[in-house]
């Protein structure tokens, strides 16, 4: 390609984070979309507050969980998930608010005061909280014991939680023999064979190195999936939010921001703080009139479809422009955009590139071309509408 080949891009100084990686195209699609607040919820936080002094770290968080889904709790540090794990665990308990939990006749209780122990919730915790002393099988069915259940039965059920995730013949075996990603597993046979009304993980992969992180995430949903037990679990990371979860509720300051599908959050986020912080985007002012977007970049102005969040009325807006949703295009297609490559960086399957348009708008763009390298002019366009706007 010469020096005047066409690209496409990523976005203005709002961009953050580092930058993309082919696994942050666009997310695995989910079928079908549960509904936000599910009719007939296993689990409901009712304006949960959790304060620390002057810190208000859980700020009025309501939230519906439906009975076998499975819900990945996501933000900043200091977010509140955490804490919110914690609350519905019973290791901490709300300033205000409830937790309620469906019984077997779909009738909510409230269980706000009632101890982990009563709950009879399952706990995978992010350092496993494995014991070194015991046998894989003794540290599966330690809950068990402490439940009465007989030495013979918990062996017996043991053996199945372990056969059902994938650790079929290991029970005699000491713990500390096992790889990160099987005592990943033993952690939660351990917290399954209980047969919990929910399963509670805190941060369930972030021991794993990368390699076996994007391995355990299909083996992790399908497991989840097979025991249909209703999940919540915390994580930093919104890939492995992303290829777990039903819904993902995105935090921030102890309020949730949003609650959707990943496709929900990624495609059409409900705010400016959203789209900044899942996935990769910029942000360009554009004028919207309710159903088109009109992008002007330089000399340049193209209009797009867009889908507005609720708070984006017909008005002056923020064009998200995803590095999947843009491509590099001849200088002379309609609504090009001219630009300068001024980054790039092999992602596997693909490459990153950074290019800057017009009156120094930065954006990012994936793309399968590898003839393309810094100093090249190329020109970029929108590929994949509606575009959101915040």
């Amino acid at each position: 390609m010469s020096r005047d080949s066409g690209l496409g891009a990523r976005g203005s100084g709002t961009a953050r984070g580092e930058e993309v990686s082919s696994a942050e195209a666009v997310p695995e699609p989910r079928a079908p979309s549960p509904e936000s607040r599910p009719s007939s919820p296993a689990l409901s936080l009712v304006n949960l507050t959790r304060r620390f002094g002057s810190q208000v770290a859980v700020d009025h968080l309501s939230l519906d969980v439906a009975q076998g889904e499975l819900l990945a709790l996501i933000g900043a540090s200091g977010s509140g998930k955490t804490t919110t794990l914690r609350m519905i665990a019973g290791y901490e308990f709300p300033d205000e608010g409830q937790v309620l939990l469906a019984g077997e006749d779909g009738v909510p209780r409230d269980i706000t005061a009632l101890s982990p122990q009563r709950r009879n919730f399952g706990m995978v915790f992010q350092h496993y909280a494995l014991f070194p002393h015991m046998t894989v099988g003794e540290n599966v069915a330690f809950g068990l014991e402490a439940r009465g259940v007989s030495k013979r039965e918990r062996a017996e059920r043991a053996e199945q939680a372990l056969a059902a995730t994938g650790l079929a013949g290991v029970a005699e075996r000491p713990v500390q023999s096992l790889s990160g990603g099987q005592q990943q597993r033993v952690a939660l046979a351990r917290a399954i064979v209980i047969e919990p009304r929910v399963l509670l993980l805190d941060e369930p992969l972030s021991n794993l190195d990368y390699a076996l992180r994007q391995a355990m995430h299909a083996e992790l949903r399908a497991t989840l999936r097979r025991f249909g037990v209703t999940v919540v679990f915390v994580t930093h990371d919104q890939e492995d939010a992303f290829a777990v979860a039903d819904r993902v509720a995105l935090l921030s300051r102890g309020r949730l921001l949003q609650v959707g599908t990943p496709e929900d959050l990624y495609d059409r986020p409900a705010s400016r703080e959203v789209a900044e912080f899942i996935g990769r985007a910029t942000l360009v002012p554009a004028r919207f009139d309710g159903r088109t977007a009109a992008i002007r970049i330089g000399d340049v102005e193209h209009s797009v479809e867009a889908i507005a969040s609720e708070s984006a009325m017909p008005r002056d807006v923020l064009v998200v422009l995803r590095p999947d949703a843009l491509a590099f295009t001849s200088p002379e297609a309609s609504g090009a955009w001219p630009g300068v490559v001024t980054g790039r960086r092999f992602a596997g399957a693909l490459l990153a590139y950074r290019v800057r348009l017009g009156d120094a708008v930065d954006v990012e763009v994936v793309s399968h071309d590898r003839s393309v390298h810094e100093g090249y002019r190329v020109a970029l366009r929108v590929t994949r509408e509606p575009v959101a706007v915040v």
